[in-house]
């Protein structure tokens, strides 16, 4: 039998301690909350953020200027916009200054050159919205940060289960101490909880077979907070509208605008209308705006390339500097060990595969959910995607709204977690994982990952997506999910993390395909061969899924 240890209590539970999870301990600890951060791995380094940044999105009046509204244009038109309420980009824009200026207090540098400066992801002729800064230290300082205001983080410590109240009100989770080599469980009672746990990688197999965590986000971030909020009855939106990043082929990194240079076909011509020559001040924005190129391309026999070979002296070691800042030091290992030389060398980029990242809970202005007491932020949301900038501004956000909420609440006894039906249900089937490792036959997490893959690629991939294909998809799903759940086996508390991520990815796979059924028309990355045209009627409405008395309700909402 698994350990269940003495319950834990208090205010704010935070799931997830990257960038939105720390800033939310941050935000919900100074309005006097007691707050407990569960994060898988170690706060210090985990989340998509984890090896550093060096671009955030923000609006600096005393940069930009007093034209708000343009600059809020910019963003709804950049790689980040398309799926965001405009209400909240309106929120973010009054917001972001002032998250820029503190994390400078704190000593992340967003001035490495002396004052404020906006490169890359840029137009020509347009306002530029990403402030460059240093962020190789941002995880060391946000635990810093966190831990001055007495915030206690579990590291080693996933989530598995959301636990309700009577009320239907957030009252506690079931959390899993994988510190050890056999886990423990965990229950946390709280009054509110902030979901915190990034984007949903693994769920379409990498560029490289094989190779599951050769991707350009965290691999650790595997879905649980959508697919445990929408097991509680939470609204997600947006799923169905896939997001793809691209870099160095076979060398899955993000990065792609802290590259100076010009996106080329082999014979060194411009494939994109923005930029010739390489300026720092702009890069080669054709990857945000055309990702859809790098395979558009390929299929056509045409490579494409990232051209540094006239980029300056100067800008060469600004670009090397950037790099190092976001963490991309294994690209400039590989690159130096291979004798790969940028002045004389492109390097081919490519398409990643898809994740969801801004699509995910809906939440409010105040980052709260539908569900009383729970809150969502970062690349969690569905309805706002603002990268490291958004995930900052409105962690922060949803620590101070959901402390607010939580202390109103304090008078309520926190209950005894433990006997919830829900509980037990999942204490037995922990215990079922282990048990089946002792006969034989039984698949690890490995093979059910990569079969899960298989199938979204197949079924609800970028290439081609219909009615018949997401059909045959969700049968195949579904028999994949249920024979996982019935032969799943594993020996300690590394595999027992890996078989619950997958179990989770496996959910949200189905609601994305459910979605994509829905969306009867061709949308961004979201393209139907039976449908192939796309619908002004849905050009300002939104796709959302619920659980509604066991069922999936899908229905279509207008932009705020």
């Amino acid at each position: 039998m698994l350990q269940v240890k003495e319950q834990l209590t208090c205010d704010v539970l935070i799931i997830g301690g990257g960038i939105a999870g720390l800033m939310a301990a941050v935000g919900a600890a100074e309005k006097g909350a007691s707050v407990i951060v569960a994060e898988k791995a170690d706060t210090r380094r985990s989340g998509s953020g984890a090896t550093g940044n060096d671009h955030f999105l923000c609006y600096l009046p005393e940069y930009h200027g007093d034209n708000k509204k343009e600059i809020i244009q910019e963003m709804e038109e950049s790689q980040i916009g398309g799926c965001c309420d405009p209400e909240l980009f309106e929120l973010f824009a009054d917001l972001s200054g002032d998250q820029v200026r503190e994390w400078h207090s704190w000593g992340i540098d967003m001035k490495p050159r002396g004052d404020w400066e906006f490169t890359g992801h840029a137009k020509p002729g347009r306002p530029r919205i990403f402030l460059k800064y240093a962020g190789h230290n941002q995880k060391a300082v946000l635990t810093r940060e966190a831990k001055k205001r007495n915030v206690r983080i579990l590291n080693h410590h996933l989530l598995n289960q959301i636990l309700l109240n009577d009320e239907g009100q957030v009252a506690g989770a079931v959390c899993l101490d994988v510190t050890e080599d056999i886990p423990s469980v965990q229950i946390i009672a709280c009054r509110s909880l902030i979901m915190c746990t990034g984007n949903t990688t693994r769920l379409y197999l990498p560029k490289t077979a094989g190779w599951m965590f050769n991707t350009a986000n965290c691999p650790a971030c595997t879905g649980v907070g959508r697919a445990s909020a929408y097991r509680i009855g939470a609204r997600l939106i947006n799923l169905d509208m896939p997001h793809t990043h691209a870099g160095p082929k076979y060398f899955n990194r993000c990065g792609k605008a802290t590259w100076i240079g010009v996106y080329k076909s082999m014979d060194g011509k411009p494939v994109g209308p923005f930029v010739k020559k390489p300026t720092r001040e702009l890069g080669d924005i054709t990857g945000d705006i055309w990702m859809e190129m790098f395979e558009m391309r390929r299929k056509a026999g045409e490579p494409v390339f990232m051209d540094c070979t006239e980029t300056s002296p100067e800008d060469l070691e600004y670009m090397m500097w950037g790099l190092s800042n976001e963490g991309n030091t294994s690209t400039l290992d590989y690159m130096k060990e291979e004798g790969i030389d940028l002045r004389r060398h492109m390097i081919e980029f490519q398409q990643f595969e898809p994740i969801l990242v801004g699509r995910g809970i809906e939440v409010d202005k105040k980052c709260a959910s539908n569900v009383p007491g729970l809150y969502a932020a970062g690349e969690e949301t569905g309805n706002f995607r603002g990268d490291i900038g958004g995930s900052a501004t409105f962690g922060r956000l949803a620590g101070t709204c959901a402390a607010e909420y939580a202390l109103k609440n304090r008078s309520q006894a926190s209950p005894e977690l433990k006997k919830l039906p829900v509980v037990q249900e999942s204490l037995d089937f922990y215990e079922q994982l282990f048990t089946r490792a002792d006969g034989t036959g039984h698949p690890g997490w490995k093979e059910a990952n990569v079969a899960l893959g298989q199938i979204m690629n197949d079924y609800a991939g970028l290439e081609v997506r219909s009615e018949n294909m997401f059909k045959a998809g969700l049968i195949y799903l579904r028999r994949l999910r249920e024979k996982t759940r019935n032969i799943l086996a594993c020996t300690n508390s590394h595999d027992f993390m890996r078989c619950l991520e997958v179990l989770d990815l496996m959910e949200v796979g189905e609601l994305v395909m459910l979605c994509g059924r829905e969306r009867r028309e061709c949308r961004g990355k979201h393209v139907r061969v039976d449908f192939p045209f796309t619908n002004p009627l849905n050009n300002n409405k939104f796709l959302q899924i619920q659980k509604v008395s066991g069922e999936p309700v899908l229905t279509w909402r207008n932009k705020r």
